[in-house]
């Protein structure tokens, strides 16, 4: 199986560059890995110290790192931390700022053997994690070749995933991992059932990153002045399917203050959105603060996990479409989140827990998403939905803070 995987690699590495003429997204996705190596060398040549490697899908997955490394770093300063992402998404928005704690922030190489032995040989990291499932072969079978110790963290596994349909290849990468927090104890079967003792639930660090954004978010004086009183809504990755049944309701409610941070920042749908409104609105970055408004589109990145802390209830998107963003961002402000009834609902195990928690709410179209909007409006189904959201956050925390204890104690015995 790996010469295949190999093969396959190889295959793919040659078809992308044509693909590429015809696609942006290729194109990109080739642009941004074609000064790795050298970025890499002129980092190592400047740190030379003890690193640690963190590697992640995309933002969601970094999100889900940044209490780890903060907690690792506080336990060892002298580390230097890199990041490398798989997802252009996820890397241009994570490079466009300064982040906390990260040394270094680069793209993984294609999975080749040749690529991922010289990736690692240049870092020379002290040891490496990686996040959810995003498990690439070479490039732990070039750490494990090394004698680099290899974590797993806040994994999320499925009976459909790969490493459990079949003996082979794949699950074998598992067993070449020393050791693997779960975010659950599904997880946590599923790795007894092929053998692997090396786990434990640790939790989901995503709790440990929305608490620490609802401790201390940014200000935003001109939106709390323009809030004030009103009851606001904030709707977070909007897409098209989303606003469909958002719209009426929006049209419903003019004495609210609506919030609205779009998945896609294209200018076209927000004028489609607004002129479907009824009510007056603007985007951000055009937003006049003398003039009277009553919904404000989020035309940039980085503002909305702060934004949460002027709604009375959160939207999520996304749900209908691709993929649920992040509803742990407004439940750890305290709220009720509403989301759209999913396709693969199994993927996001978080959305099926608030619901039985009592303060996540799905959402199948513009009746049902008016029926959850009268009862939030209702003084004590709002408190005991918003209450049940503290009690879930609080009860979780504390995940970064058990891994990097454990890390620390197994590394003590390499």
């Amino acid at each position: 199986m790996n010469w295949f995987y190999r093969l396959g690699l190889f295959v793919l590495s040659v078809l992308l560059p044509v693909a590429g003429i015809f696609s942006p997204k290729v194109r990109h996705f080739l642009k941004g890995r074609q000064s790795v190596f050298r970025e890499l060398i002129e980092f190592r040549k400047l740190n030379s110290g003890p690193l640690a490697w963190f590697h992640v899908a995309s933002l969601g997955e970094y999100e889900q790192a940044r209490p780890v490394i903060a907690e690792l770093k506080k336990t060892r300063p002298e580390l230097k931390i890199a990041v490398s992402f798989f997802s252009p998404s996820g890397y241009d928005n994570v490079i466009k700022r300064t982040q906390p704690n990260v040394d270094f922030i680069t793209y993984l190489p294609l999975d080749r053997k040749r690529l991922a032995v010289r990736f690692v040989e240049i870092m020379k990291p002290e040891l490496a994690f990686f996040v959810k499932y995003d498990l690439w072969p070479q490039h732990i079978l070039a750490l494990n070749a090394a004698k680099i110790p290899i974590f797993l963290v806040s994994a999320s596994f499925r009976s459909d995933h790969i490493y459990f349909r079949s003996n082979g290849f794949f699950r074998k990468i598992l067993f070449e991992l020393d050791y693997i927090f779960t975010q659950n104890q599904q997880s946590i079967d599923l790795l007894k059932s092929i053998g692997f003792e090396q786990a434990e639930i640790a939790g989901d660090t995503r709790f440990d990153r929305v608490m620490a954004t609802a401790s201390n978010p940014k200000e935003f004086p001109e939106i709390k002045k323009w809030v004030g009183d009103k009851t606001t809504i904030v709707v977070g990755s909007a897409w098209e399917e989303d606003m469909k049944i958002l719209i009426p309701v929006i049209n419903s409610r003019p004495d609210y203050r609506w919030i609205i941070a779009p998945h896609d920042l294209n200018p076209q749908p927000m004028k489609t959105w607004a002129n479907s409104i009824s009510l007056n609105s603007s985007r951000y970055s055009h937003w006049d603060k003398s003039s009277s408004v009553e919904v404000l589109f989020i035309d940039n990145i980085g503002m909305l996990s702060s934004l949460f802390q002027f709604a009375k209830v959160g939207y999520v998107g996304g749900a209908f479409g691709k993929g649920l963003h992040n509803i742990l961002e407004p439940v750890g402000f305290g709220l009720p989140v509403i989301f759209g009834k999913m396709k693969k609902s199994e993927k996001f195990p978080e959305a099926a827990q608030s619901q039985r928690e009592g303060c996540g709410f799905e959402v199948e179209n513009e009746l049902t998403l008016r029926a959850v909007f009268e009862k939030l409006e209702q003084e004590d189904f709002y408190k005991k939905s918003s209450e049940s959201a503290r009690i879930w956050v609080n009860s979780n925390l504390g995940a970064a803070g058990k891994i990097i204890e454990k890390v620390n104690k197994l590394m003590l015995r390499k």
